[in-house]
C-alpha cells in the first residue's frame, strides 16, 4: 500500500538541515523544539531510516536524509506553487536588509537561503552600500534592518561584534613594501580616513591605486598585488591575505559590526530573520 510524506514533517526536515540545530529550526518554524523533533522521529519511524546524524554538534542530514531533502524541496515548492495558484496563500511580505559590501559573505547567502525555506513568501530586498548610505536610508525608512561597519554605533545603534581592522595584500606579491605606498579603496569606503591618518601618522607617503567606488575593483587590485586595502579581521575577499607587522603598517585599531532596527518589520518571520542575522554576527550567540 503506498505511504504519503508529512508535508509539515518534509518542511521540518529541509529547515532543520539548512539551520544546523532543531533549536534554530524551531525558532524559523514558530514551533516548539519537542515539537519539531517530533515531527522528525515519526517521519524516521515511517521510513524505517535515520535521516540525521545527530553525534555531531551540528546536525547533518545522512545520506538518506540528503536524498530526502532533495525531493522535500520539490515537493514543498510545487506545494506552495499549488496553493499560490489557489489563492490561499498569505500576502507577501517584504523586508529591505542593507549590508556593507565588505561583509555579506558568507553570513548573507545561508541567511537568505535558510528563509527561502521556511518563509517563501517573504521578499527580502538586500541593498549592499557603504554603512554612511545605509544609515542615511535607513534613517529615512528607506531600508528595515541595516549592518554596519564603524568605529561606534550611532543612536539605536547594536553593536553585534568588535574586530580589527587590518591591512590586506596579495600573498607573495609585497604591495606592501612599495613607497609611496599605493592603497585601493572605494572612494565612499569609511576605512579609507582611518588608513590615510594611520599612514600620514607613521609617515608613509601613499598614492591611489585605483578610483571609483567598486568594491569588485578593490579587491581585483589588491590580489593581483597592485596596491593594498584594510577590512575587518576575518572578512578577506579571494586572493587577499591578512597582512602582518612585518610589513611595516600602521596599527589601525578596531571597529564593530552594528545592526540598527527600525522596528518597521514586525511579527515571527521578522523575529526569526533578526535572531539569524545576530546569531550569524553576534560570536557569542552559539546556536544550540
Amino acid at each position: 500500500m503506498p505511504r504519503n510524506l508529512d508535508l509539515a514533517a518534509l518542511r521540518a526536515v529541509l529547515v532543520v538541515t539548512e539551520a544546523g540545530s532543531v533549536t534554530r529550526a524551531a525558532a524559523l518554524l514558530n514551533l516548539t523544539q519537542s515539537a519539531v523533533s517530533m515531527q522528525i522521529r515519526r517521519l524516521e519511524e515511517a521510513l524505517g531510516v535515520a535521516l540525521f546524524n545527530r553525534r555531531a554538534r551540528r546536525l547533518e542530514p545522512t545520506v538518506e536524509g540528503q536524498c530526502l531533502v532533495t525531493y522535500a524541496r520539490r515537493m514543498l515548492a510545487l506545494n506552495d506553487e499549488a496553493l499560490e495558484a489557489l489563492g490561499l496563500t498569505e500576502e507577501v511580505e517584504e523586508i529591505r536588509l542593507g549590508v556593507p559590501p565588505d561583509i555579506v559573505a558568507p553570513q548573507i547567502p545561508a541567511i537568505l537561503r535558510l528563509m527561502a525555506v521556511q518563509a517563501p513568501r517573504l521578499r527580502i530586498t538586500l541593498t549592499t552600500h557603504a554603512s554612511r548610505e545605509l544609515r542615511v536610508r535607513h534613517e529615512a525608512g528607506d531600508l528595515d534592518l541595516i549592518l554596519t561597519t564603524e568605529t561606534a554605533p550611532g543612536p539605536g545603534g547594536e553593536v553585534l561584534d568588535e574586530r580589527r581592522l587590518v591591512w590586506l595584500g596579495a600573498p607573495g606579491l609585497r604591495a606592501e613594501h612599495e613607497r609611496p605606498l599605493r592603497i585601493a579603496f572605494a572612494e565612499i569606503c569609511a576605512f579609507r580616513p582611518i588608513a590615510i591618518a594611520a599612514l600620514d601618522g607613521a609617515g608613509i607617503a601613499w598614492r591611489n591605486a585605483m578610483e571609483g567606488d567598486s568594491e569588485q575593483v578593490v579587491d581585483a587590485t589588491v590580489a593581483a598585488g597592485l596596491g593594498v586595502s584594510v577590512r575587518l579581521e576575518g572578512y578577506y575577499p579571494p586572493g587577499c591575505m591578512e597582512l602582518g607587522p612585518e610589513a611595516g603598517l600602521p596599527d589601525l585599531g578596531r571597529s564593530c559590526i552594528c545592526l540598527y532596527d527600525g522596528g518597521r518589520a514586525r511579527g515571527a518571520i521578522a523575529d526569526a530573520l533578526r535572531a539569524e542575522i545576530v546569531r550569524a554576527y553576534r560570536p557569542s550567540a552559539i546556536a544550540a
